[in-house]
């Protein structure tokens, strides 16, 4: 698909194109630097914007952005700390590029930020591209996160439903204890429920 045709890569331009000229002390050589970035295919230029200091955010995230799609472990490092980044659209952008890079340390990576209990506010989107990347390391850790949030008064509740979603689409039997214990929860109930019926393999018990 070319570039230009992307949707994800054209919401973030759009979103990047807000920002910049939100901001206060941007200029007119900012959206223009922003426009030729947009439109390049080089890929050394991008690397060089994620190698230089100085660069502002926005270019960095068009850098490593472009470079994962293409498949270029020089994005991986500043995806991974995109991926975590407080702004959820950063994330979403990010999770999509690491997605798309394949880059073998992309799993680990994931599942450490979304196991980072200091971090639990950010760990959304980890927590999705665990369950899309089906790596060894995406159960486990989806598992280990869930269990976390099956407090009724868990202010994370949303990371808990992304876990349970996840798991019943990756349907490891070895999710049904956490599933079946996230039953009562009145948030995730319905949707453990589901998962459960999702999941391969015999139930330890009824369900």
């Amino acid at each position: 698909m070319d570039i230009a045709q992307n949707p994800e890569f054209c919401s973030m331009i759009d979103r990047l194109r807000d920002e910049i000229q939100k901001d206060s002390e941007a200029d007119r050589k900012s959206i223009r630097e922003l426009e030729e970035l947009v439109v390049a295919d080089a890929p050394e230029e991008f690397v060089r914007v994620l190698a230089a200091p100085g660069q502002p955010l926005w270019a960095r995230e068009i850098a490593a952005f472009r470079l994962g799609l293409a498949g270029d472990p020089r994005a991986f490092e500043t995806l991974v700390l995109l991926l975590n980044h407080r702004d959820p659209e950063r994330c979403v952008s990010a999770a999509y590029a690491l997605l798309r890079l394949g880059d073998p340390r992309t799993a680990r990576a994931a599942a450490a930020l979304a196991t980072n209990e200091l971090r639990v506010g950010y760990a959304l989107l980890p927590v999705r591209l665990l369950a899309d990347l089906h790596a060894p390391e995406s159960v486990p850790a989806l598992i280990t996160v869930l269990e976390r949030r099956l407090a009724r008064t868990d202010p994370h509740w949303r990371v808990g439903l992304a876990c349970v979603e996840g798991l019943g689409a990756l349907g490891d039997p070895r999710a049904r204890p956490a599933l079946e214990a996230a039953l009562p929860h009145p948030r995730l109930g319905e949707a453990a429920a589901l998962a459960l019926a999702r999941l391969q393999g015999p139930a330890a018990g009824a369900v």
